[in-house]
């Protein structure tokens, strides 16, 4: 373990040290200070009123002043999109204003679009009614054009011929009584036109049949195109009909069912030069209307245009002013109300930042007196904070997704920045896509202050934010498609000829006359000539599988040796007896001896099966190895690795909670009488103290902690192992797909 002692403590690869502080701000510069504290991004403030719900704060009318002030945004932003308006990417440079001048503007943009928007939805609906008179005029005076013309031809056929007064009083009768009563002047027959979707066009038929008990001709036609509904405004499929009845008791009935079907009826007059008189009027109306609604859309499309350029610039604005009075909500005014009383985490390294930013606060906000800040000691576990920059925030919130470390703890995402690139080329190594990816990251990249000014759609702000990822990948993924020799799956002679060539000069076939080894291996990567041979299959998948596994427990073995720095910093010596070194016995005495094997097979070259030493190393760890034994005491070795990991197993589980109990009796025997102090130094006026935490020792949860984790680490060792094969089995199946 000397060695280990002597390595340096790893504190840049630690999150920051953090320090508790108190601020006490006079009340009329709080908004100005929280709001440079807020762009300075460096200190995190402790919610003061957590027993208070959102409408007991002190600023809850100034937060629903801006969620109010948001709503308004997103219901121009809403606009913008349904009209296809295109707002500008930069917007225009405006002097700056206040919240108060920001949301009498946004009331007066919204009070004007929705008064647009109404006197829009009515032109467009008299609009829409006009179009389906204008049809019903078209379609129902074919109908009674064509059944003027059937009632003439009728009273020709009677004064040439003899009535027959036994025929059936049907439909037919009924038009020409009704045409030849309305032509002489009284309207014992009359009609009722409209439109009805065509969908229920048969059962409104039916309907009018039963109730007028068959006594009505029910004429229909098909408008043709898709009609705007003006009700819905959805372009739907209609009928014209026109219903022939007698009565005023059936006229009754019809409008009714007219009304319950959704069906509209408009009045058709029976004289062709009156249907040409409304139907011009109603072409008229239709072009006036045609011209009053371009210039209302156009004149919308201004407003919006206007609102547009400003829409990003006044969203970042109201967020802020939310955001600052949300944190404002979380301070607490002292027993004068002439202060705001606030407590916070913030890193050591950043407390002479926060001072500037509070003076600045204080003179720009015309304060006589100065806002204190000093630092205080608490029993709360600190949160945990990592410095970042443009480089390496996309991998700390790849790390962060999957769990936030500990106080103190080794950060993981400085390790991923090389694990997370190169592990993704293992999978999906080629040059050829390696150097695609590199030419988008380096667009990206190079576009960078224009791109981080602009408003990017959600795929595209990904891709931005994970540039420097893509180029890592880019960069791992052409190194790995060079070692595969592989561009667009097409293996080249990048590093010099092939190794291997036919047994004969004149054969050109590798596949049918095999191949033969005639100079020394391939300088770099996978020789070419194993594409397309009869053992490119068993070969690949050998070498990717192998190497997958090498790769997993080269990663696993750095998560633990980790877990040891962290347990040394932190001083805590049951963690490295008990954890760290049980652990690394176990993980290397199974998986590490698997990998040992590995690179000993590829060395020697050898033919054993490395299935069956892993598997009859535990069925039968004394039995002769045969030709599967790769050195000399490779059976003892195996045997004093078996017991080994049998023997870490209880160790990882017993010692420490039994130790921990030990220890903890210890702590608190005799210790009945303390020395006197102040309420800061007693314990029993702290809950997080040593003498609370003493009734808070329970052994069963302890042991079942440490059961848990112990049983999660074996398990976890065989199950992460074999997951770690799936950069092989992706791998495979990536190369399949792409030829």
């Amino acid at each position: 373990m000397g060695v280990f002692d002597r390595l340096p403590p790893m504190d840049h690869l630690r999150s920051e040290k953090m320090c508790f502080v108190q601020l006490i701000i006079p009340a009329e510069s709080a908004r100005v200070a929280v709001t440079y504290l807020g762009e300075l991004g460096l200190l995190q403030f402790k919610d003061l009123n957590e027993d208070k719900s959102p409408f007991q704060r002190i600023f809850v009318n100034q937060v629903k002043r801006c969620a109010e002030m948001a709503r308004k945004l997103r219901f121009f932003s809403d606009q913008i999109n349904k009209a296809g308006v295109r707002s500008s990417v930069r917007p225009a440079l405006e002097p700056d204003i206040d919240l108060e001048e920001l949301e009498a503007r946004l009331g007066e943009h919204e009070h004007e679009l929705l008064e647009m928007n109404t006197n829009s939805d009515k032109l467009q609906q008299t609009y829409n009614e006009l179009l389906e008179f204008k049809l019903v005029l078209t379609k129902a005076g074919g109908i009674l054009a064509s059944s003027h013309n059937h009632a003439t031809s009728a009273e020709r056929e009677l004064d040439e011929n003899v009535y027959d007064r036994e025929v059936d009083e049907g439909n037919a009768y009924l038009l020409e009584q009704g045409v030849h009563q309305g032509s002489s002047g009284n309207s014992g027959v009359r009609f009722v036109s409209g439109i009805i979707l065509k969908s229920k066009a048969l059962a409104f038929e039916r309907m009018l049949f039963r109730a007028t008990r068959g006594n009505m001709l029910f004429n229909q036609a098909p408008a043709g195109e898709p009609v705007t509904d003006p009700i819905s405004g959805e372009e739907v499929e209609k009928t014209v009909f026109v219903v022939f009845f007698s009565g005023e008791q059936a006229k009754a009935k019809i409008l009714k069912i007219c009304d319950s079907f959704g069906a509209s009826c408009y009045p058709v007059p029976e004289e062709m030069i009156k249907q040409r008189q409304i139907f011009n009027e109603v072409s008229a109306r239709l072009s006036d209307l045609e011209v009053t609604l371009d210039a209302g859309i156009q004149h919308r499309n201004k407003a919006l245009e206007t609102v547009g350029s400003q829409l990003w610039r006044w969203t970042i604005m109201v967020k802020k002013e939310k955001a600052v009075y949300d944190t404002l909500n979380m301070l607490n005014f002292d027993v004068t109300k002439k202060c705001l009383v606030g407590e916070g985490w913030c890193p050591i390294f950043a407390k002479s930042q926060i001072k500037d930013c509070l003076q600045r606060a204080t003179f720009h906000s015309n304060s006589q007196v100065g806002i204190i800040f000093h630092e205080m000691d608490t029993l709360e576990s600190p949160p945990t904070y990592f410095r970042t920059d443009k480089f390496t925030n996309a991998f700390q919130e790849i790390v962060d997704a999957y769990g936030v470390a500990r106080y103190q703890e080794a950060n993981p995402a400085v390790y991923s920045v090389v694990t997370f690139p190169f592990l993704f080329a293992v999978m999906f190594g080629d040059w050829g896509h390696g150097i695609c990816l590199l030419l988008g990251a380096l667009v990206l990249i190079l576009c960078e202050k224009k791109l981080s000014s602009q408003k990017l759609g959600s795929f595209m702000e990904m891709a931005f934010g994970g540039r420097y990822v893509i180029l890592l990948m880019a960069i791992f993924s052409i190194y790995c498609g060079l070692i595969y020799n592989e561009f667009f799956s097409v293996p080249f002679h990048i590093f010099g000829k092939s190794a291997y060539e036919c047994r004969e000069k004149s054969c050109s076939d590798a596949h049918t006359a095999g191949l033969i080894k005639v100079r020394d291996p391939y300088p770099f990567g996978v020789d070419p000539s194993w594409r397309g041979s009869r053992s490119e299959l068993p070969f690949l998948n050998s070498l990717k599988m192998k190497m997958s596994i090498l790769m997993g427990v080269a990663q696993m073995n750095l998560g633990i040796v980790l877990s040891y720095f962290d347990a040394r910093f932190h001083g805590n010596a049951l963690d490295i007896r008990y954890q760290f070194i049980p652990q690394m016995i176990f993980l290397n005495s199974l998986f590490g001896y698997l990998a040992l094997l590995i690179l000993i097979k590829w060395c020697t070259g050898s033919q054993a099966d490395l299935y069956h030493v892993m598997i009859y190393m535990f069925l039968d760890p004394a039995g002769d190895l045969g030709e599967n034994q790769l050195f000399w005491g490779q059976k003892e070795l195996q045997i004093l690795l078996l017991l080994m990991a049998l023997v870490a197993v209880p160790w990882m589980l017993f010692p420490k909670p039994f130790i921990l109990k030990k220890l903890h009796k210890e702590r608190f025997q005799g210790h009945t009488y303390r020395f006197l102090g102040t309420s800061e130094m007693d314990p029993d006026s702290e809950p997080d103290s040593a003498r609370a935490r003493h009734d808070d020792f329970n052994f069963g949860e302890v042991f079942v902690h440490q059961m848990i984790h112990s049983i999660e680490f074996v398990l976890g060792a065989v199950s992460n192992t074999a997951s770690y094969l799936r950069l092989w089995a992706l791998r495979f199946v990536s190369c399949d797909v792409l030829r």
